[in-house]
């Protein structure tokens, strides 16, 4: 996974972000599509590939944060 380290964090941070409240109206896709996903109507391939869009770049930066703590964690010695 060292490509995901090497993506400027602050990059991924805005990107993530910015997909995640695109468009800001009427409302966010990825509000959207979660909310279509818990109520069982997310069922078009279109909304499934616009739910995974939109939400690709916070997993990335959700993984990207939790390899950068726990790096530090077991550079420090913490297991």
């Amino acid at each position: 996974m060292r490509w995901l380290d090497r993506i400027p964090l602050v990059w991924l941070v805005v990107l993530a972000l910015w997909m995640a409240v695109a468009p800001i109206t009427p409302e966010p896709h990825l509000i959207e599509k979660v909310r279509m996903l818990g109520q069982g109507t997310l069922s078009r391939p279109l909304d499934i590939f616009d739910l995974f869009i939109h939400a690709l770049p916070l997993a990335l930066l959700v993984l990207r944060l939790w390899r950068r703590v726990t790096g530090a964690r077991a550079a420090a010695g913490e297991h």
